[in-house]
């Protein structure tokens, strides 16, 4: 087994990257986008001409200072920090560069953690010659789905003003333009050692994300996957947004688990289950948000970490405590009362907060607040997909936590986005420009709306509605520069008030070693930055292991011996033979050595041409949705079709509804059927008619 860390990412918006090879196997695990990049670009001015803009496109960068003329004299050229150094062209987005150098035909499964992580998948699924299986939750590839959809909605504002691209490669790419940037913008484009150029693109389609949703195979919380008879994936809660998973990874010689940003005790997500997690033999840890907040970690704690001789259920003690949960409710409460503050004071609040969860719940308290405040202001939620996703929430109870699920159960709704929008005092639109929008607009106001790098989006327009007035407040989440960030919006006139805040983004440093003494692994791969901050084992329970970026850790055979499991019919038609001089016996064996479920077997032909016959047929074409209910209606069954969509938001699906003789559905894709049915008999009859009008073996 081998592992390689392509990136290390950036929190939650871009998580790590990683390369697992396993068994042979090349596994991809997440393919994100670091949109903070996008800092490196300028919003689309006010007042925008077509014919100044390309003028300004094409002008030399300080051709009289002959930046061309020798490294010297570019460095004099350096363009002072301000809002004209930004670069004004349609922006490109910053993919994984290390990623780059791996042959995209060559990788063979990708795994997707959380809606974040699949954000750069379009740009795999379009390279020439992918055709790896994609695992996801159902969850996570909805969201994600939605996430890029805004994305695109969001650029194409820039396309509009800048036009189609003529030139493979954009003007600010060429070199002496890179030169002429300000020192903290060009780290920005070519990264901290100048090599990650190459990981910049053009943004994808509509029709790639629609490409790309197709190539994904969705998965539940538990439910397990074979590829190639070989490897078991699993994708098992993170608690770290609706969706998101960690990943158990079992194949012939042991089982892998990789823990990603992950929340013990989250407000809206499922739990971390964590216990999972206890049957691996090597635990991948990639969750850098331990790091990140290292310093907060360890302040202001009130419970101590138990030493390692302390029982399992300290230790689990230790892991559950709602210390940072309690906290992140009393920043949400917190903000929630300078919005209110805002607001009566004359002032619009602007949150441009991309995190789903932190959404959901900061609508809950802003909501409470402002009642208790007797407070009545309209509150907005701007984007392209909000009332869709809005909507997706509150019928996804198997993906949220507990205390969630219970409000169901009682009648409530999931989340309190229901009911605010029932009385109407939240209202969803599709852009700033929206008919019905500018009909209902309101000031004072409080307004959710993308996008948090400040570049692209309805948050661009309504900051520079905004930014002069000293009574509005902009809550902006940490992560960026903000002197960068706020760069385009004339800074000697930003007046608007800046609440900047940060959100648990995954585990806290103080649980990690509790956490890895409870799963007890053999191995244990952990960042190298970890080194420093996590002490080493105690009396070797665990061998520790650490990678670095863009360097290959190749972990130790974990077992000397290969299992092989033989049926007692084969094993008794054994004759062994005891050798004289050793002690040792001896025979011949003859059967088909046979690769199923992650296990290795030897079968006698009778035995392997039983285990064939039990296997599902293998079918092809497209099925034919008016001859299967006829079909259907010949066998005495009943139905129709729906024009429901399925939770998942695949726009390839379709529902055949089953009403008699008993209820069933039908979940037709382009490259699948689920038949879902009470009665067994009835599900094989359907079976049967799907299996007559398909071509197959």
């Amino acid at each position: 087994m081998k592992l390689t860390c392509l990136s290390r990412g950036k929190g939650f918006y871009f998580p790590p990257c990683h390369m697992l090879s396993v068994c042979g196997f090349r596994i991809l695990i997440d393919c994100p986008l670091d949109l903070s990049a996008l800092a490196a670009f300028a919003p689309i001015p006010p007042g925008f001409s077509a014919v100044r803009g390309e003028e300004d496109l094409e002008r030399p960068v300080d051709e009289s200072d002959g930046c061309e003329s020798g490294s010297a004299e570019r460095k004099n050229t350096e363009k002072p920090m301000n809002a004209e150094a930004l670069i004004r062209s349609e922006p490109w987005y910053k993919t994984v560069a290390n990623l780059h150098l791996w042959n995209p035909s060559f990788i063979d499964v990708v795994l997707i953690s959380s809606p974040a992580g699949m954000l750069g998948l379009p740009f795999l699924t379009r390279a020439k010659g992918f055709s790896a299986k994609v695992y996801v939750t159902e969850a996570a590839a909805k969201l994600g789905k939605l996430m890029m959809e805004d994305l695109v909605s969001m650029h194409e504002e820039f396309r509009q003003f800048y036009g189609t691209q003529e030139f493979s490669s954009p003007h600010w790419m060429k070199w002496e333009k890179l030169e002429s940037l300000p020192s903290a913008l060009k780290e920005i484009v070519l990264g901290t050692d100048g090599i990650e150029l190459g990981g910049w693109m053009p943004l994808y389609s509509a029709a790639d994300i629609e490409d790309c949703v197709k190539k994904l195979q969705r998965l539940k919380y538990a439910e397990v996957a074979c590829y190639n008879g070989t490897i078991n994936i699993k994708p098992i809660s993170s608690g770290l947004e609706i969706g998101a998973c960690n990943w158990t990874i079992r194949y012939p010689d042991g089982t892998i688990g990789f823990v990603s940003s992950s929340e013990f005790v989250p407000g809206h997500a499922l739990e971390f289950n964590y216990n999972a997690l206890q049957s691996c033999d090597v635990l991948i840890y990639s969750d850098f948000s331990s790091l990140d907040v290292l310093e907060t970690a360890n302040k202001g704690s009130n419970y101590a970490v138990p030493e390692d001789s302390s029982t399992l259920s300290d230790l689990e003690e230790v892991l559950l405590h709602a210390d940072e949960s309690s906290e992140e409710m009393d920043k949400l409460k917190f903000i929630s009362s300078c919005a209110v503050d805002a607001v009566k004071a004359g002032g619009s609040v602007l949150i441009p907060i991309g995190r789903l969860g932190i959404i959901l719940q900061l609508l809950e308290q802003i909501s409470v607040c402002m009642e208790s405040s007797r407070c009545e202001v309209p509150i907005f939620v701007i984007s392209s997909v909000a009332e869709e996703l809005l909507a997706y929430t509150n019928i996804i109870p198997e993906w949220v936590c507990k205390q969630r699920q219970e409000k169901l159960f009682s009648g409530d709704p999931l989340f309190a986005h229901v009911e605010l929008l029932n009385g109407e005092r939240l209202q969803v639109y599709p852009a700033v420009y929206s008919p019905k929008l500018l009909l209902h607009w309101q000031e004072p106001c409080i307004v959710f709306c993308p996008h948090w790098s400040l570049r692209l989006g309805p948050a661009v327009h309504l900051l520079r509605r905004w930014h002069g007035d000293e009574k509005s407040l902009l809550v902006w989440e940490e992560g960026m520069d903000s002197d960068i960030a706020l760069l385009p919006f004339d800074l000697k006139e930003m007046k608007m008030k800046v609440l900047r805040c940060s959100f648990l983004s995954g585990i806290v440093l103080k649980k990690v070693r509790p956490l890895i003494h409870v799963l007890q692994p053999k191995y244990v791969m952990l960042p190298e930055d970890f080194g420093r901050q996590i002490m080493s084992p105690v009396a070797n329970s665990y061998s520790v292991l650490h990678y670095s970026v863009n360097e290959t850790l190749k972990l130790p055979i974990l077992k000397e011996d290969s299992e092989l499991e033989i049926t007692a019919d084969l094993i008794s038609q054994l004759h062994w033979k005891n050798l004289k001089d050793q002690n040792l016996s001896i025979t011949r064996l003859k059967g088909n050595l046979v690769m199923s479920d992650a296990r290795r077997q030897i079968l006698t032909s009778d035995e392997l041409s039983c285990s064939k016959s039990e296997k599902p047929p293998l079918l092809w074409g497209t099925l034919d949705l008016q001859r299967l209910l006829a079909r259907l209606s010949e066998m005495g069954i009943g139905g129709s079709l729906q024009e429901d969509s399925v939770t998942d938001g695949s726009s390839d699906a379709r529902i055949l509804r089953i009403d008699a003789p008993s209820e069933a559905l039908l979940e037709i894709r382009s490259t699948s059927t689920l038949i879902s049915a009470a009665n067994e008999e009835l599900a094989f009859r359907i079976r049967d008619a799907v299996d007559g009008i398909l071509d197959g073996t």
